[in-house]
């Protein structure tokens, strides 16, 4: 029989489980599989044995292995074989091993199931607690006892409702060394954390070993923040900078249609780039957090990531007026510079006239205001001859602009958090209902990214402040 899923050095752990019963979208959200494809941890199918080993692996090095193995299917009759092989004792682990060794004929899928078991394998034992507690079940939960190994089961409700989990419960904790609830359609890091945790619990033997899983489970836990901070202040910048130009001549002056034809295409031109800017950063969390099934909700043949023309969007996500006005206190007149773009392009000069009352008197007035995307270019000014200008466009004039660009972020990274491996739905990222995050944010937090904001505006986006910014959206990812 082959027996290559067996490395006794590897502490291992065979996940037993009816189906339906959740054994695989434990598996799947314990180890980050949300499909056939097996991510971090690679898979080496069984052969004969039916037995499929999962090793967890960081840095090339595997530390814990799963072992996933057919279903009991004939549970009241092994145990029963059990019993007649123990005689007049209470059976128990030899007993157990002699079935193994003996019974693969007439019991094929309880021997594969218990072969790991009597090499030393610990036990995962997933149950529905949804489910009556049947006289197969008890069968189940009797062998298992009686090989004598380290076991934990996992309650793993499938629907609302049944009414069974106390009865399950004390059963589980008369032959079990622990009992946890585990969810697998919504278990976040947390929960998987605690249940390796309780893992180290029942097996002592490797406790080295799994205590270097949980370390390297939280520093890399700790390093994919890093990165979706890093994804999320490139993201910003990149937005806050974009404009969509085009050249303009004498007859788009003199030819007002002309003009507003090339005015569309430079708005659809806009939103279509700034869409993808937030594609690139939506797939590149889905791939840091080994999503597959999870998509980014945005739609390029309408152009439209963040739908800026919905007054809810303004209404739901950003600042409100006050911390507008109280972020941007301070920054005067470059707040409203910000909306204008500088030497060679003439420019309307809204924002700078505004931005002399002083910066946050123009927060307080914009603030509420739906988005006109800024246009330079359509100067008073006429043209030297043999001189062309440029028209462009972007971003939208609401200083709240930066914050809801944020918020919506914030709000799809907590939706891809929140999205269990298990789950083999595909589906798009949501965006949860619920309070805007970034008016949760500490003042100083708002000032100092008010400040950035400014600045990338502007288009000379403040290096210095950088640092600082990324520890702030760290620390906020981190919320």
């Amino acid at each position: 029989m082959n027996d290559d899923w067996w490395n006794p050095e590897i502490p291992s752990f065979v996940v037993v489980g009816r189906v339906n019963a959740g054994k695989t979208s434990t598996l799947a959200t314990l180890l980050e599989v949300d499909n056939d494809a097996v991510l971090r941890i690679s898979a080496t199918p069984g052969e004969t044995t039916g037995v499929q080993a999962l090793p967890v692996e960081y840095d090339g090095e595997e530390w814990v292995r799963f072992l996933d193995t057919p279903g009991f299917q004939q549970p009241v009759e092994a145990m029963r074989e059990i019993e007649k092989i123990a005689g007049d004792r209470v059976p128990g682990p030899d007993d157990v091993k002699e079935f193994v060794e003996t019974c693969g004929a007439h019991f094929p899928d309880e021997v594969r199931l218990l072969e790991p078991v009597v090499r030393g394998a610990g036990i995962l034992y997933v149950v529905d607690p949804t489910k009556p507690l049947r006289d197969s079940f008890l069968a189940e939960i009797e062998i298992l006892r009686w090989s004598g190994r380290p076991r934990l089961a996992l309650m793993n409700p499938q629907e609302q409702g049944g009414g069974y989990e106390t009865e399950w419960r004390e059963r589980l904790g008369t032959a079990f060394n622990l009992t946890r609830t585990f969810d697998a359609h919504a278990a976040r890091y947390d929960e998987r954390r605690k249940l390796m945790l309780a893992l180290l619990q029942i097996e002592e033997r490797h406790a080295e070993r799994i205590e270097r899983v949980l370390q390297a489970m939280d520093a890399e836990w700790d390093q994919r923040r890093e990165d979706a901070a890093e994804a999320l202040v490139d993201f910003l910048e990149k937005a806050l900078t974009l404009r969509a130009r085009d050249g303009l001549d004498e007859r788009d002056l003199g030819v007002p249609a002309r003009r507003e034809r090339k005015m569309e295409a430079l708005v659809e031109e806009y939103f279509t780039k700034l869409a993808k800017l937030e594609r690139e950063c939506l797939d590149r969390w889905l791939k840091t957090y080994r999503h597959h099934l999870l998509q980014a909700d945005i739609d390029p043949v309408r152009h439209r990531g963040l739908d800026l023309e919905q007054e809810e969007t303004w209404r739901k996500f950003g600042l409100n007026r006050w911390q507008l006005a109280a972020a941007g206190a301070g920054i005067g007149a470059a707040a409203g510079a910000a909306f204008d773009l500088g030497v060679g392009v003439h420019s309307l000069g809204a924002g700078t006239v505004i931005g002399a009352l002083g910066g946050g008197a123009a927060a307080f007035l914009k603030g509420g205001a739906l988005p006109e995307l800024k246009v330079s270019g359509l100067g008073k000014l006429g043209f030297k001859s043999g001189e062309g200008r440029t028209l462009v466009v972007g971003p939208p004039s609401s200083p709240n602009f930066p914050w809801v660009l944020l918020d919506s972020m914030l709000v799809r990274y907590a939706s891809i958090l929140e999205r269990a491996h298990g789950r083999r739905d595909a589906a798009k990222i949501q965006v949860a209902e619920g309070d805007s995050r970034v008016r949760e944010f500490p003042r100083e937090r708002r000032s100092l990214l008010q400040k950035w904001f400014t600045s990338c505006l502007k288009g000379k986006v403040d290096r210095g402040l950088e640092p600082e910014v990324f520890a702030a959206v760290v620390e906020a990812l981190g919320e």
